[in-house]
């Protein structure tokens, strides 16, 4: 199949690539029921006008937007909030407890983000961070609920990686938006076997025993299928997530490995090592692509992983 900016699926949800990096790398979805519509994830600033773009092609009125659902507040699920927020003048913003000041005040998530990437490499990827008044912010807690329409969508907390991560589980659906708990299963690295899946442990608070225990707490509500953040529809996912589980443990001992090592270029230890384990990994799932093409597929997350996977040892550390 050929790359589609936007892709009907069923339930009402339309996926939207997010045009962050590359093609599939992001996703986020508008969701549509009974007049009313809701926006999960929101990609970058950059993403603002082809959501804008979507909702215009398909007749919809900004005003029927209800909602604006970032699952956490890492900049390529949340970069675009305000600049949507913006754009959608009845939306409220759904955001987890631990999230909404930064939606509010996004001054530290672009200072931090500035920091790492640099002023030029940041306007370029992400654009800007807008701030969102409080008086159309509404915290979500563990178990909370909306209606869209006739569907009920509940939220569920997640910790693991981010402390400020939920989930959003869709009564028409019997689906969940999983940003990124369920971790990350690209299209161009499917198989026979199906998804090829792998945990996702970008900086700063990856935690192994959390995350293990919201992807558990995911699968305990038997859905049918996952929307990824990174990418797209995943049907029938009680065996990706058994692997995902194993994948955490995998990560983990990868890491303490490389630790034996001592401080010194810990980072130029683990990030080959990773590498060497997630390839080992591709290839034993059918994926048969060039390590070039492979690179190019896993090169980014691999990369951020690793700082994660370090961050997290030197904070156990501590």
């Amino acid at each position: 199949m050929s790359f589609q900016v936007y892709q009907p699926l069923a339930h009402g949800i339309t996926r939207i690539d997010t045009a962050m990096v590359r093609d599939e790398l992001a996703a986020c979805y508008l969701m549509e029921d009974d007049g009313e519509c809701a926006i999960i994830e929101t990609g970058t600033h950059h993403t603002v006008p082809i959501i804008l773009d979507l909702l215009e092609q398909k007749g919809i009125d900004r005003r029927q937007v209800k909602y604006v659902i970032p699952t956490h507040v890492h900049l390529d699920h949340a970069g675009g909030v305000g600049g949507l927020m913006q754009a959608l003048p009845a939306a409220t913003l759904l955001i987890h407890p631990r999230g909404a000041r930064h939606m509010i005040d996004p001054s530290r998530l672009k200072a931090g983000a500035t920091a790492v990437y640099g002023e030029a490499a940041f306007a370029e990827m992400y654009g800007d961070i807008i701030p969102v008044p409080e008086s159309r912010v509404r915290v979500m807690h563990d178990g909370d609920q909306v209606t869209l329409g006739q569907r009920r969508l509940t939220f569920h907390d997640t910790p693991g990686h981010a402390r400020h991560h939920f989930c959003v589980q869709d009564s028409a659906s019997n689906g969940i938006f999983t940003g990124d708990t369920f971790g990350l299963a690209y299209p161009s690295l499917v198989t026979e076997r199906g998804p090829f899946i792998l945990p996702t442990t970008t900086p700063v608070q990856f935690d192994p025993p959390a995350l293990k225990a919201s992807i558990r707490k995911l699968l305990a509500l038997q859905p049918e299928r996952m929307f990824l953040t990174h990418y797209g529809l995943l049907e029938a996912p009680a065996r990706p997530g058994e692997r995902l589980l194993a994948m955490v443990d995998d990560y983990v001992l990868l890491a303490e490995q490389a630790e034996e090592g001592g401080d010194d270029d810990l980072m130029g230890r683990l990030e080959p090592a990773l590498r060497d384990y997630l390839f080992a990994q591709a290839r034993e799932h059918g994926v048969n692509l060039s390590d070039a093409a492979l690179d190019d597929a896993l090169g980014f997350d691999i990369h951020l992983n690793s700082q994660g996977l370090v961050v997290w040892l030197q904070q156990r550390t501590v």
